[in-house]
């Protein structure tokens, strides 16, 4: 099983883009957690086109629940996150049949709590100026990669 965990996206339209992307790139599942926003609302519906129909979803006010439910259950928890310790997203291999990848706030990223209970971190290369993507558009790239 495949699911994201969304920690703290503060844009509908970034949640409404990833819910959509998760659907088509065939993910089982988005954990929406902290103050992630949630179906139903208008700004969400409107660039997910209705992919919250048929892919499940599911609300979790604190973030470190959900992470530590996923581990328990036996699950490898990623992070797209650039730190010290992240290993290229194009040429990481995952073999393990459940994994949740974790997404964080759009200025913040993916919080240090959360980080450390992650088995690996993952980043995308930046060849350009710019260090980073939007997170909806890196959360694209990392879903069709793993």
């Amino acid at each position: 099983m495949k699911v994201i965990i969304l920690e703290n996206l503060r844009s509908l339209h970034n949640v409404g883009s990833i819910l959509r992307t998760a659907d088509g790139a065939g993910w089982d599942k988005v954990y929406l957690t902290g103050y992630t926003g949630c179906p139903p609302d208008r700004r969400i519906e409107k660039v997910s086109l209705g992919a919250e129909e048929f892919l499940a979803w599911e609300h979790n006010p604190e973030p470190l629940d959900c992470v530590t439910k996923l581990k328990a259950d036996g699950f490898k928890i990623l992070a797209l996150e650039q730190t010290s310790q992240s290993v290229d997203l194009l040429n990481y291999h995952n073999e393990d049949q459940n994994i949740a990848l974790i997404v964080g706030n759009e200025v913040e990223g993916v919080s240090q709590e959360l980080l450390k209970e992650c088995d690996e971190h993952l980043e995308i290369p930046m060849r350009g100026q710019k260090g980073s993507l939007n997170v909806s558009i890196a959360t694209g790239v990392a879903l069709y990669q793993l």
